[in-house]
């Protein structure tokens, strides 16, 4: 009898030998970075950083009236551009773009090499909030600034290189990760290269614009 009572308190020793030892739980988590299609504001920008290029503009130049009331009417002209991009963020990207930028009004042309540095922000939105895995239609509305290297035709200027700066708004169709078509409107505005034969003509532009955009 004895012996069994022994045997018994052995046993509830060691039981509260076990329940006394804390247990500690440590949670792993995967780094966002690591996930694929990471929910965070990195999410596409991380897997395709760089992008580059091209748009096709049309140009409905604005007409002008100097001080001397002389008539000048805005033409529409075609012209092309260059970019190369780099994102931030999922909402955030800047870009380098050249463009060769033909402008004309009446006899009077201006053709300038364009140089500009463009900054957008990009409605799209993040990953964890998404009802599907992809946005395919991103809304976008950008700004930017440069400058021109001018010549003229059937006129003299005296500033061969001008100030440029510009508005943008438009939509990014998401064809798949890789490539992206590009609609939109530019409004860009040139600082006087100063003509001989009118004062004061600041060349402005509405732009109607579409190109594409390949993503790696």
């Amino acid at each position: 009898m004895k012996m069994k009572l022994l045997i018994c308190a052995l046993c509830l020793m060691a039981t509260s030998a076990n329940a006394s030892i804390p247990y500690r739980v440590r949670q792993v988590r995967t780094p966002q970075s690591e996930m694929p299609g990471g929910n965070d504001t990195e999410a596409f920008a991380r897997v395709h950083r760089f992008y580059v290029g091209g748009m096709y503009d049309f140009s409905m130049w604005q007409s002008y009236t100097d001080e001397n009331d002389l008539y000048l009417e805005g033409k529409n002209t075609s012209s092309f551009d260059v970019v190369a991009g780099m994102r931030i963020y999922d909402t955030f990207r800047i870009e380098a773009n050249y463009t060769r930028v033909n402008a004309k009004w009446d006899d009077l042309s201006l053709t300038g090499n364009t140089v500009m540095m463009n900054a957008f922000f990009d409605a799209r939105i993040d990953s964890m909030y998404r009802l599907f895995r992809t946005q395919r239609i991103v809304p976008y509305v950008g700004f930017g600034a440069g400058l021109s290297a001018n010549e003229a035709k059937h006129a003299k200027i005296d500033n061969k290189v001008s100030p440029v700066i510009a508005v943008m708004a438009g939509l990014g169709l998401e064809m798949g990760e890789y490539f992206t078509i590009d609609m939109g409107y530019r409004y860009m505005y040139m600082f006087s290269p100063e003509f001989d034969v009118v004062s004061g003509l600041n060349p402005m532009a509405h732009q109607l614009r579409i190109g594409a955009r390949i993503n790696f």
